[in-house]
């Protein structure tokens, strides 16, 4: 059998111009190709098709992850390409790669099987370098605070107070607090400082929300660095650092566009965690696809708990997307692995373990049903190893839910295998009006927002913090901060701040640990459990299995 990389790097692609002006009608000067099959598109263009309709926005989500694996990225691109082969004018939008995650735990995130996008490797390593302009300029601001404190600040930052680390787009966890400034007067004020992962960077954040350069440049400007010792806030402005960070960002801000297997059109821009962040790629690449598409599948992070979540309450409260259906990705392994079968045990039959499991899809499909209001559908990303008697159990369960279960072979059969789930999606949204919702409203407090989420979507039963956080969150409401929408950083395994709690566990405590306040890109980040913003590598990294042939060729990329 072949691997990903395998099969991605027998494509046959098209050159990213001809695929742009047949696919899409963009010229070629509209063009800023990076080689023959990955290109940008200028802003200007973008900005000409304001006049345009929308097409119809469908997001893809699933169950709470596992190592038994999903298949999210890859149900994505099989439904874009199937609703290609059913005659529709589609195209997707996925989030760009970390190379955290890829040299980690992944090892790749462009689909799989038969259903990628390409060119694979370029897109799962330094792509079109939107990362690198990222963490430069996070990385140029936490430069031009550590300067403007060595030569005098004039601004009075506290040192005890500067909430502006550094980043790296790899794991490392040796980065995650240490000592800056050491060796004397010349190198500045020794002061404890971190580093988080490019993805969780603010400024990953604004990249993904901002809607043009000039809302780029003002989100900057806002970005809280630092207090003073009277508590007063220090922005980024008041260092005069946003117009050069802006100029860092000016080109990674074009999308991306790429291509699927089989030469539909793929954006691929942003891409901010939905564990530590909101989740989704840029509003900028998913709006230039609705207006040159009929219909966009997009993909958020994770679950529908934390990376669906996300994008109904931030991205599109933000930006005014409105999605017509959701997608939930599920597999048979998966569940049985939610239902308490051993890792080693999914591949053989069991009833009782998948009958459990389904708790979980659950209460993901109660989520995308009756909190956001969206007709939705069950994909089931089909294995060899799944029975006849498990997927009649998973639809005979299901049948109540209004939510129709579809198995789907996209994996190894491409566009094809996905042309059911393809039909059942334009039947509903044909069929089946959109209820569309925010779990709250803007002008709930802060503390009500992510009490509203814990209780509706977790199962929690309450929301726990130490007098220190509440007060924190408290200020931040008098500041004039309440109207901002909340995310939620947690572990992504369960619905509970408890990774090993599978299923669908309820009455547990959401407990915050830490409060961010991302002025720049306008929400309240709230940190809950263990959950890291600079992640590890485990104890065998991927990276071992990555390399370079005799004839320059990757091998070992998933």
């Amino acid at each position: 059998m072949s691997t990903d990389i395998e099969i991605a790097q027998q494509a046959n692609m098209q050159r990213i111009t001809q695929l742009a002006k047949e696919k899409l009608g963009i010229d070629d000067e509209y063009l800023e190709p990076y080689g023959h099959y990955k290109a940008k598109i200028s802003l200007d263009y973008i900005e000409s098709l304001a006049d345009r309709p929308d097409g119809k926005l469908i997001l893809v989500t699933a169950i709470s992850p596992t190592p038994a694996g999903e298949g999210k990225t890859t149900t994505t691109v099989g439904l874009g390409d199937a609703l290609n082969l059913i005659g529709k004018k589609a195209s997707i939008c996925l989030r760009e790669p970390s190379l955290g995650p890829v040299f980690g735990m992944k090892g790749g995130a462009a689909g799989g099987g038969h259903a990628q996008v390409v060119p694979m490797e370029d897109i799962n390593l330094h792509f079109t370098g939107d990362f690198g302009a990222i963490g430069l300029a996070h990385n140029l601001l936490s430069a031009m605070i550590d300067n403007h404190i060595h030569h005098g600040n004039e601004l009075g930052f506290d040192i005890r107070r500067i909430a502006w680390k550094r980043v790296v787009d790899m794991n490392d966890r040796a980065l995650r607090d240490i000592v800056v400034g050491l060796g004397g007067v010349g190198n500045g004020f020794p002061r404890q400082d971190g580093f988080d992962i490019v993805v969780a960077s603010e400024i990953m954040a604004i990249f993904c929300l901002a809607t043009s350069i000039k809302d780029l440049k003002e989100r900057l400007g806002k970005i809280v660095v630092g207090y003073t010792r009277e508590q007063k806030p220090i922005l980024a402005a008041d260092l005069h650092a946003h117009g050069a960070m802006a100029v860092l960002l000016k080109n990674a801000l074009q999308p991306n566009l790429v291509q699927t297997l089989e030469n539909n059109p793929a954006f691929i821009h942003g891409g901010p965690f939905a564990n530590i962040a909101h989740g989704c790629n840029s509003v900028l690449a998913t709006k230039t696809a609705l207006k040159l598409s009929d219909y966009v599948v997009t993909e958020a992070g994770f679950g529908a708990d934390l990376g669906a979540e996300k994008f109904v309450d931030i991205k599109c409260r933000k930006s005014g997307l409105r999605p017509q259906a959701a997608v939930i990705v599920a597999t048979i392994r998966a569940l049985k692995y939610h239902g308490g079968a051993d890792l080693k045990e999914l591949n053989t039959e069991n009833l009782a373990a998948l009958a459990d499991g389904i708790a979980n899809l659950e209460r993901h499909v109660n989520n995308i049903r009756n909190h956001f209001g969206l007709p939705c559908i069950v994909a089931i990303n089909h294995f060899t190893f799944d029975t006849d008697a498990e997927i009649d159990l998973l639809k005979k369960k299901l049948a109540h839910h209004e939510a129709p279960v579809v198995v789907c072979r996209h994996w190894a059969e491409g566009g094809k295998g996905a042309v059911d789930l393809a039909r059942t999606v334009v039947d509903l949204i044909d069929k089946t009006p959109s209820d569309f919702r925010f779990v709250y409203e803007d002008d709930a407090t802060l503390w009500d927002k992510v009490t509203a989420i814990a209780k509706k979507l977790y199962g929690a039963s309450e929301v726990t913090a130490d007098l220190k956080i509440r007060n924190q969150i408290k200020k931040l409401q008098d500041a004039g901060y309440g109207h901002y929408p909340v995310c939620i950083a947690k572990t992504q395994y369960s619905f509970s701040t408890d990774q090993k709690l599978r299923g669908a566990p309820s009455g547990h405590e959401i407990n915050i640990r830490e409060v961010r306040l991302a002025a720049g890109a306008e929400f309240i980040v709230l940190v809950c459990g263990d959950v890291m913003t600079m992640p590890g590598l485990p104890k065998v990294p991927s990276a071992v299995k990555i390399d370079l042939d005799e004839q320059g060729k990757v091998v070992g990329l998933f």
